[in-house]
């Protein structure tokens, strides 16, 4: 199935076989690849914003979700988030790519380029986890503390959704009334939607990770790092961590929004990725 992004570039999608399950992309374009990785409990529409324009810079922009989200397969046993990648990547043909990751995917992103330096061109790092980092944030902590007690109640899935909501919407900084009711509900719907099709992979397996924050200056590639002000103390402290270890690393604070950064300041986070991908030597 395509669709027409412009008058010269169609989207293809499929599905990849992965160890145990398939990924369901979307490419579209020609030039440099550029994979775009969603955040946890969402899926790859969140880069809706990002998609159209990266193909129109002529790029080859391609998006996924990952296991135990979206259109791809429900996790059932141990697997590596890197590893399905690599996978995409040699499905679709693409020797390298620039990496632009969000959250989770931010933390998808990095051990890809320690467990397969060859496969990734730059990392574009926003709202950025670190895989052996754990949360300290007490308003992190705390909303992590009330999901798992939602598990298995009666109204758990939509309590759920509201704490992660709270946790990687609103942030520390900000009530929900806040926050601009379209987007809170386009995040609520997409996490929803996670949690309804993918409820029987809830502890199935364990991603395999490498323990990226005792190896970030091992990192070779140029890399840019974003992050809102409104967002949690322990993402900021990771950007931060990125921006200190990572030689040449670069820090971008995106004002006036808390994690979903490319979301909430769409035009500052575009114009600072364009400037990143263009001073690229592809």
């Amino acid at each position: 199935m395509t669709q027409r992004i412009t008058a010269w570039s169609e989207i293809d999608n499929g599905l990849v076989p992965v160890d145990e399950g398939e990924l369901f992309y979307e490419t579209a374009g020609s030039g440099p690849a550029v994979v775009l990785l969603h955040g946890g409990m969402l899926d790859q529409h969140m880069w809706d914003e990002q998609f159209t324009w990266l193909v129109n810079s002529g790029l080859r922009a391609i998006r996924y979700d990952s296991r135990g989200h979206g259109l791809s397969s429900t996790v059932t046993g141990d697997y590596a988030n890197h590893d399905d990648l690599c996978a995409l990547l040699d499905a679709l043909d693409v020797p390298s790519a620039v990496l632009v990751g969000l959250s989770h995917g931010a933390r998808v992103a990095l051990d890809t380029a320690l467990a397969h330096p060859d496969r990734v061109t730059a990392l574009a790092l926003a709202s950025p986890g670190i895989s052996g980092r754990a949360f300290t944030d007490p308003f992190i902590l705390a909303h992590i503390k009330e999901q798992v007690a939602a598990i298995g109640a009666p109204d758990g899935a939509e309590r759920y959704v509201e704490h992660f909501l709270r946790m990687w919407v609103d942030g520390p900084h900000r009530e929900p009334s806040a926050v601009h009711p379209g987007f809170r509900e386009r995040m609520r719907a997409s996490a929803a939607a996670n949690v309804e099709v993918h409820a029987d992979g809830m502890g199935a397996g364990m991603p395999l990770e490498v323990g990226a924050i005792g190896r970030l200056g091992e990192v070779r590639v140029p890399t840019v790092v974003f992050d809102g002000d409104l967002d949690s103390g322990d993402i900021s402290a990771n950007a931060h961590a990125i921006a200190l270890t990572v030689p040449g690393a670069r820090r971008v604070r995106i004002p006036g929004a808390a994690h979903m950064v490319n979301l909430e300041n769409t035009p500052l986070f575009d114009h600072e990725l364009h400037a990143f991908l263009s001073s690229l030597d592809y």
